[in-house]
Order: structure tokens, then C-alpha cells, then sequence
């Protein structure tokens, strides 16, 4: 299932009143979770090839970090853009994309996100300084979650 497949089943699954949501497509498996957690909207999305995971504990990790940062840093949010998995370099040894307090221009790479095996480079849409980092390095992302915050 390809990521643009995966992205229109998330906003009809943000534009409906349903909770859940489940596709199975030959041996590829989704399963779209909506859960509400302190006003906000959180969704969760995981391929599952053969065995059934769990997409809420996605969703329950990540609420924390989207409610608790962007309140207490402003500036332009830069959200992910797809659901898969943060890193911070192109490799485990080498150095960040970026840091906190770092300049960056419209156009430079901020970070990495790893889906179903592609690895994308995400770039800046604002130039300014990082203000913030929202995500761990290695942690799951979901589509339209917070990653850094750019003033």
C-alpha cells in the first residue's frame, strides 16, 4: 500500500465519525485508530504484515510529547508528513541534521522519517532558528504530529 493510499484513508478517517478503521490489501494490513486525549485528535497508523500489532500504544506514547512542547515553545510548527519512524541523522554514528538553536533555510533536511523500509528526507519549510525538537530519535511518528518547532 503506498503512502499517498495511506494518507487519504487517515483524513477519511479524520473527516468521519468513526473510531477505527481496518484494510486489508493481499498480505499488507492497516488499521487506523482514532483516539481523543485532552481535546486533541491522535491517529495511528502501522502496516502489519502477518501478526496483529497494536496501534494504540502508538497513540498513547505520543500524546504526551503533541500536548505537552508545543504549548510551551512558539514558532512555526513543521509536521510530519507521513507515518513511520524519526531519525535525527542518515546514519546511527553521524552527526544531527540539525540541533537545537541551529539556523536553518527553507529547503534543509531536518531530519529522516523511515516507511515501510523507504527512508525521506524531511525538509525545512521555514527558514529560522530550531527552536525545539518534539521526537526522540527511533520514535514512531504519526501523520500530522508535531516534530519541530522553527522561530
Amino acid at each position: 500500500m503506498d503512502l499517498r493510499k495511506l494518507k487519504t484513508l487517515i483524513e477519511l478517517v479524520e473527516a468521519s465519525n468513526i473510531a477505527e478503521l481496518e484494510i486489508s490489501e493481499g498480505e499488507e494490513r492497516v488499521r487506523i485508530t482514532r483516539s481523543v486525549a485532552a481535546g486533541q485528535q491522535m491517529f495511528a497508523a502501522a502496516p502489519q504484515p502477518q501478526m496483529m500489532m497494536a496501534a494504540a500504544p502508538v497513540a498513547a506514547v505520543a500524546a504526551p510529547v503533541e500536548a505537552a512542547k508545543p504549548a510551551a515553545v512558539e514558532g512555526h510548527i513543521v509536521k510530519s508528513p507521513m507515518v513511520g519512524t524519526f531519525y535525527r541523522s542518515a546514519s546511527p554514528g553521524a552527526k544531527a541534521f540539525v540541533d537545537v538553536g541551529q539556523s536553518v533555510n527553507a529547503g534543509d533536511t531536518l531530519c529522516i522519517i523511515e516507511a515501510m523500509k523507504l527512508l525521506n528526507e524531511i525538509d525545512s519549510d521555514f527558514a529560522g532558528v530550531v527552536k525545539a525538537i518534539l521526537v526522540e530519535n527511533g520514535q514512531p511518528v504519526e501523520y500530522g504530529q508535531p516534530l519541530f518547532v522553527i522561530g
